[in-house]
């Protein structure tokens, strides 16, 4: 497993633990398309939440959420759509949050910022 990966893995499970103790429930994770991979899908009172997950360790090249682009966030959405085409059952209100993450060195989050319908 690459460094940026295990960075990865713990960004998404912080921002797992996050949402679900707002109340989220946890349908999918690491769902990959054609598109690229959605990190994490949860529903939140009806309405499905596909989040992008962006976790760094200093914020030297910026902070995490600025490298949402315009460009990854229409990666994002066409997964979603095709997340949502394998999944009928499932309510098609939905949206795009980002959870950005600010690791500490001990791999806890320092800064945790959580950005609700970005799309």
């Amino acid at each position: 497993m690459t460094y940026q990966r295990r960075i990865g893995d713990i960004g998404e499970a912080l921002a797992s633990a996050f949402l679900t103790g707002l109340g989220y429930q946890l349908l999918d994770q690491n769902y990959a398309t054609r598109y690229g991979e959605l990190d994490l899908v949860f529903l939140d009172e009806g309405v499905v939440a596909f989040v992008e997950v962006k976790t760094r360790t200093s914020d030297t090249y910026g902070s995490p959420e600025m490298s949402i682009t315009p460009a990854k966030l229409e990666r994002i959405q066409n997964a979603a759509l095709l997340w949502l085409q394998e999944h009928p059952a499932v309510e098609d209100d939905w949206r795009v949050d980002v959870v950005a993450i600010l690791l500490s060195a001990d791999g806890t989050a320092k800064d945790l910022q959580h950005y609700i319908n970005v799309n």
